[in-house]
């Protein structure tokens, strides 16, 4: 608990204090409170500040920052092999060809180079002193964090031309002796050697690493750096994959619209050195109305984009208008807008440059204000010559384009038509809602449910001072298969968009989200599964910013009710089903729950809707390639990668009903 010091007392304190900061009992703020952390020993101390989070994320991050010094040998072209292994143990190791670290005596601080970088923050070649030209590794704190946070690493460096091994161990960032020769080998061997175990007092959740998510980012990091071979092996599961990409990210493209139809075979491609760094881009049509645009800046995914995606943006709408233009398949004052030039189009856009300047150290966003006329400068020139070089496929992309053009402007005679009417604005809310009277955005949220049923129950057994209610019939409009203007025309959409306030397409505005909580609660059965899954198809392909801003959530019902006398107790999964019965010694009443509506209004708000009690799961974008392929897979035309997908996953499966 957190108590406030009135404002009259604290004038009154700060009235007595002397100009050195003591107060007259001495007990003041002065040189004496002043904490100087030496060594690594901040980053033990506030670990999020550097890895974001002590969750599995957090625990993947350091992986990452080792195997991502790796890759900057590859990039800056002296290591073309790495491979990553987790131990039974939990010791993962990473194996690269590369330089390997130096070891001579730093000229300042007179101790090893492979010492200070392992152990000092912001120690590295990525500076300014020619070590590297393009690094990923930005700020120089990758090595040592990571050494900060696991109980014990070793590293181990060969030279090209020194036969020796030099090696040294660390215990919680600290070094356990100096660096010394620990073996030796040929002299045309050379690369690093790096082992850690993570620290289980910094990760008390356990050292749970997923390999199907480093697998993918591992995928992801060679397509984008050609001929560099990258494995994973998992001693714990005896898994192993090796990822390599001769055709980089055209391969990138191709894998991306495996499961649709393009509309030309061969992907346009450009890689061009310009003053500012290296711009490298592949785009390929589909035919469906989703766009696929992913960035990077020295191989980061930039997932909140930057001045690279602006750059490409604005150069892929003047090139498509003004070939449009001048071969008159639009006339006048007619243009495409960028929305309709995006439209089933799939794109990897990756720059590469000496001095990147990312936002924050999470690096989601490029701000080079530099990199958007080098990106617009090459796409315009390259992909307009390809244009007038490959006339057959340029008539398709513009067909493609006038088609979405046509589709956007009857949506907005539909969202004209259904405002006239009063079904698109916040004077006219859908009768279905039942609205809290709480205005503040902030405090308010808003419970998206099954039927009528679910929603009579939900309604009575809210807070309806701060809790909305949408129920919705049925199952809305697989939006992955269909343009918005046949989206707006779905009644039960259209519903939910008018209730949450903002609306779609070129009008959204995340300003006007009436409740900043969005809540999807279904059923635990199949259904409810299915319908769960077409909305978060809805929210992550027409309103994604919600989901980048965690205003998306889904609620967890009970699926069992155990009751012994007259105590209740409510279990969420069939293994908290079984543990509780094994207590139990199963002499209980046990309801299953298939529907919300078979709870009683009290039940649904003690099990499912009291925020003191409650569980939700905020929905997330980790990976905005993997959203973007699973969406494709679970809802897009294709069926057989969806087949193989169900096949695949059928016996882990939970509350299946049959």
């Amino acid at each position: 608990m957190v108590t406030e010091t009135p404002p009259t007392t604290r004038s009154k304190r700060a009235s007595r204090r002397s100009r050195d900061g003591a107060s007259p009992n001495g007990s003041g703020y002065n040189a004496e409170q002043i904490q100087v952390l030496e060594g690594l020993e901040a980053v033990r101390r506030r670990p999020g500040m550097y890895i974001g989070s002590t969750d599995q994320r957090g625990l993947h991050h350091l992986v990452r920052e080792i195997v991502d010094n790796s890759v900057d040998e590859a990039l800056a072209g002296h290591c073309d092999t790495v491979v990553c292994t987790i131990g039974r143990d939990n010791i993962v190791t990473v194996v690269d060809n590369g330089r390997g670290i130096p070891v001579d005596k730093h000229p300042k601080l007179n101790k090893s180079a492979l010492e200070v970088i392992m152990t000092t923050l912001h120690a590295g070649g990525k500076f300014g002193g020619g070590g590297y030209k393009v690094s990923g590794g930005l700020h120089g704190v990758g090595a040592s964090v990571v050494n900060a946070l696991s109980a014990w690493m070793s590293v181990e460096v060969t030279r090209q031309g020194d036969p020796k091994i030099y090696g040294q161990e660390y215990s919680r960032g600290k070094p356990k002796g100096p660096v010394k020769v620990v073996g030796q080998t040929d002299t045309d061997a050379h690369g690093t050697t790096t082992r850690f175990l993570a620290d289980t007092d910094v990760f008390i959740a356990g050292l749970d690493y997923n390999y199907e998510a480093i697998c993918q980012w591992f995928r992801e990091t060679a397509y984008l750096t050609r001929a560099l071979r990258l494995t994973l092996v998992d001693q714990r599961t005896d898994r192993e994959m090796t990822f390599y990409f001769e055709g980089g990210i055209i391969s990138f493209v191709r894998h991306l619209n495996r499961n649709r139809m393009a509309l030309h075979e061969r992907p346009f491609y450009v890689h061009r050195e310009t003053g500012v760094g290296a711009v490298e881009v592949a785009l390929q049509y589909n035919d469906g109305f989703a766009e696929s645009t992913h960035t990077y800046a020295n191989n980061i995914n930039t997932i909140d984009g930057g001045t690279h995606l602006s750059g490409f943006k604005s150069a892929l709408t003047r090139t498509i208008n003004d070939y449009a233009r001048r071969n008159g398949f639009v006339k006048g004052d007619e243009t495409l807008s960028g929305d309709d030039v995006r439209e089933g189009l799939t794109a990897i856009v990756s720059v590469k440059l000496a001095e990147p300047q990312f936002e924050g150290q999470t690096k989601g966003k490029l701000g080079n204000a530099e990199m958007a006329g080098a990106v617009q400068s090459v796409v315009n020139e390259a992909l307009g010559a390809h244009l007038e070089e490959n006339p057959q496929i340029a008539r398709r992309i513009i067909e493609k384009c006038l088609n979405a053009a046509r589709a956007r402007e009857a949506a907005r005679k539909a969202r004209e038509l259904v405002q006239r009417k009063g079904g698109l604005d916040n004077f006219s809310l859908p009768g279905k809602l039942a609205d809290c009277s709480e205005r503040d955005p902030a405090r308010a949220e808003i419970y998206i449910v099954e039927g009528d049923s679910a929603g009579g129950s939900a309604k009575q057994g809210r807070d309806r001072r701060f809790q909305a209610i949408l129920p919705l019939r049925g199952k809305i409009l697989n939006v992955e298969k269909a343009r918005l203007d046949k989206m707006l025309q779905n009644n039960e959409i259209r519903t939910l968009i008018t209730a949450l306030g903002t609306s779609v397409g070129d009008q959204f505005d995340a300003s006007k989200l009436r409740y900043h909580r969005i809540i999807i609660m279904t059923d635990a059965d199949v259904d409810g599964a299915h319908i769960r899954t077409l909305l978060l198809t809805f929210f992550f392909r027409h309103l994604e910013q919600l989901i980048i801003d965690g205003r998306l959530y889904i609620a967890q019902p009970p699926l069992y009710r155990i009751k012994t006398g007259k105590k209740e107790t409510w279990v969420y999964s069939d293994a908290e089903l079984a543990s509780s019965l094994k207590e139990l010694g199963e002499k209980a009443d046990v309801q299953r729950y298939k529907g919300l509506g078979e709870m009683n209004p009290i039940q649904l708000w003690d099990t499912t809707m009291d925020p003191s009690v409650r569980t939700l799961m905020q929905v997330t974008i980790d990976d905005g390639v993997v959203a973007d392929e699973t969406f494709d897979m679970l809802m897009g035309a294709a069926v057989p990668p969806r087949r193989k997908f169900i096949q695949t996953h059928a016996r882990d499966v939970q509350n299946l009903d049959l």
